[in-house]
Formats: structure tokens, C-alpha cells, sequence
């Protein structure tokens, strides 16, 4: 039975009552196994409060990209179907052309094909998921592939329909059967049901925040905004679009269950993975750009990075928009899972929550070493 911190729950407390977030779970593990976890605060504030518990389920957001993208394509370098610098033209013709024809698999995973950070691809592609590949095909790179490192929700949707392409299945099809099946996962799904919605973490109410991006506060030009509370619906408006499954987001999951994703990525947990193969996770695939990127995680030795500086250079991690992050020390087999829904009952701009997953990494480690004696 994993127990409570009494400095990460002070930190997270204090939080919630400075209106970082309405409420936050935590749950660090070592060798595979739970030793601290808390749930603080309202997982749902309006209409009505709901305590948030440890199985608190919450939008997971962009740990959608290395929990379950990196970890379907890690299984299909394995099986040699596709190799880190294959060609993404040679499997999708929308991208052979002069400008995208070179981009590869690796490139697209580390954030370094050129594709642009973000747009709307629901206004783009005209309403029409079939058009999505097409849109994006049509945007002009920023930079030639290879060059820089520019976090890209939108090159992490050409992985999920290369995926689905390959596969000649949804996405949802593929998780449902290589990761949620075999680990036996009954809280962690793309699209859950309206019966779930009590134990699910709320989030903003339409599509405000997004609509600032576009340029769109006054209500005119696009007219498919979400206006109602985004309460066990994706947040991310391009996943919404996509049918709620999408390579960068839509993956709903407590605590625990995400524990059991990230587990796969360690060499001596893993059950989906060959060993050798979390060696990707840990190596740097773009020395000398602005960040340091493994296979579909950042390190920690980017620069500024939500690691903090308690956590091994080779630790490999992600955030969420909506408030969340998984961190992985492959050395000592730690985890530290922080799950907050930032983006419920704050009027923008959310908070910018780095500095306090960076105390919650620090606080964590030294938890952890206090218990075990073990400072090294």
C-alpha cells in the first residue's frame, strides 16, 4: 500500500489554493511498484464538487504521444515493419513531395521534421478527418528536417494515421490491442463512456483557449466551438476532431495505469517491449539542437526541463497540456506521475505549471532516498 508525502502534499496543496489547479494526484514508484501517492483536491469544482481520489481518472493529453504513439511504433522497429529512417513518404504519398519527401520516422518522433507546432486542423481540413493528412501535407515546414527541435503536436498526428495505415485499423483498435489488453488496463481508453464522467477529471469550459490561437474571441470565422463544459470529451480540439484518438492526444488514465505504460519503458519491467529496446528511450537522437529528444520523449538534460535537476540526465519524460507528466529514472527504475487538470475553473491564461513539477521531482527523489537510505 503506497502512502502519502507529507512535503508533496504541502506543495500540491499550496498550489491548489494559489489556483494553479483545482486538484492533483501523484503516485512515484520504484522498480515497478507504488511506494508514495496522494490525491488532493476537486477533480470537478462546477457544477458540483467531486473530491479527486487516486483513481481519478484524467485527460492525459500529450502523454498520449510517448505512452502510447513511441510505444506502437517501439514495437514495430522491433518487428522490423518500419526502421527509425524510413521515409514517411514511402508509406504516405500525401507527404512525397519536394519540401516533405525526406522527413523520416526518427524525425517526426523527436520533434525535428519541420512541421509546425500547431494549427487547426478542423478549420483546415474543412471539417473532413479524411482530409487531415492532406492539410497538413499542404502547410509549409518551418525548417528543413533535421535542423532544430520544434515540439509538434502536428507531427505526432501524421504518426497515429501512419499507424492506422499500416495497420488498416483505428487507432483506438491498436491500443485497445497491443497495450490496454495485454496489461490489463479496464480505466485507460480513448472516448470513455458517459457513465464514467463523475470519476473523471473536468476541464475548461469550451474551446476559449484555443480559440485565442486562432484569433477567434470574437466568435466569428470558425463556428464549431465547444461551448459546454469539456468533461470527459478530449480537451485538445484537433483529437476532438480526429474522433477523440488521435498520435498526440485523447488517452484517458489514473494514476496507476499510467504506472503501467511507463513501466514498459524500462528495460527489466517491461512486458510489451524487448529489454533492448528501452535503450532508445534513454539515448539522445538530437545532440546539438535546441533540445535533447530520445525516442518520443524529451531527456533531462534539455535544458531547463521539467526534470529539475534531482533527476539523472538520461531520464526521459513528457507533460500534458491539461496538466500532467510522467518522468522515468532508468537508472533506479523510479517513475513520478503528476496528474492535475490545470485547465478546469481558471480563466486563462492557465498556469504554468514547470516549476512546480520540478519541486514535485525533487521532493520525490529525496522521498525516496530517505526511505531507502540510499542517496546514489
Amino acid at each position: 500500500m503506497s502512502t502519502p508525502t507529507n512535503a508533496i502534499s504541502a506543495l500540491l496543496a499550496e498550489r491548489i489554493a494559489a489556483g494553479d489547479f483545482p486538484s492533483a494526484v501523484y503516485l512515484i514508484a520504484e522498480r515497478g511498484r507504488e511506494v508514495f501517492a496522494d490525491a488532493l483536491g476537486n477533480a470537478v469544482v462546477d457544477p458540483r464538487r467531486i473530491e479527486a481520489t487516486v483513481d481519478t481518472i484524467y485527460d492525459l493529453a500529450s502523454l498520449t504521444k510517448p505512452l502510447l504513439t513511441g510505444l506502437l511504433f517501439a514495437r514495430r522497429i522491433e518487428d522490423d515493419e518500419v526502421r527509425l529512417d524510413s521515409l514517411v513518404s514511402h508509406y504516405l504519398p500525401e507527404f512525397d513531395r519536394t519540401d516533405k519527401k525526406t522527413i523520416t520516422i526518427r524525425e517526426l518522433l523527436t520533434h525535428s521534421s519541420g512541421l509546425p507546432a500547431w494549427r487547426p486542423l478542423y478549420i483546415l481540413a474543412e471539417g473532413k478527418r479524411e482530409q487531415t493528412l492532406s492539410a497538413i501535407a499542404n502547410l509549409g515546414l518551418d525548417y528543413e528536417p533535421g535542423t532544430r527541435v520544434v515540439y509538434s503536436d502536428l507531427g505526432f498526428i501524421v504518426l497515429g494515421l501512419l499507424l492506422e495505415r499500416l495497420a488498416g485499423k483505428s487507432l483506438a483498435q491498436l491500443a485497445e490491442r497491443e497495450i490496454f489488453e495485454p496489461l490489463s488496463l479496464h480505466h485507460t481508453f480513448f472516448n470513455p463512456e458517459a457513465a464514467m464522467q463523475t470519476g473523471i477529471a473536468a476541464c475548461e469550459i469550451g474551446n476559449a483557449y484555443e480559440r485565442e490561437m486562432c484569433g477567434n474571441t470574437n466568435g466569428s470565422g470558425y463556428k464549431n466551438w465547444r461551448q459546454e463544459l469539456i468533461w470527459g470529451q478530449v480537451h485538445d480540439g484537433n483529437a476532438y476532431f480526429l474522433g477523440g484518438a488521435a498520435g498526440h492526444a485523447g488517452l484517458f488514465s489514473t494514476a496507476a495505469e499510467t504506472l503501467a505504460i511507463a513501466n514498459q519503458f524500462t528495460g527489466s519491467q517491461t512486458k510489451l517491449l524487448k529489454p533492448a529496446t528501452c535503450e532508445l528511450f534513454r539515448i539522445n537522437l538530437t545532440v546539438g539542437l535546441e533540445e535533447a529528444r530520445s525516442f518520443a520523449w524529451q531527456l533531462a538534460e534539455t535544458k531547463d526541463s521539467a526534470a529539475g535537476p534531482e533527476l539523472p540526465r538520461n531520464s526521459f519524460g513528457h507533460s500534458g497540456f491539461t496538466g500532467t507528466s510522467c518522468w522515468n529514472d532508468p537508472k533506479r527504475e523510479r517513475v513520478f506521475i503528476l496528474l492535475t487538470n490545470r485547465t478546469h475553473a481558471r480563466s486563462l491564461p492557465f498556469a504554468n505549471i514547470n516549476s512546480v513539477r520540478r519541486r514535485f521531482h525533487s521532493l520525490a527523489v529525496s522521498a525516496l532516498d530517505k526511505r531507502y537510505g540510499d542517496s546514489g
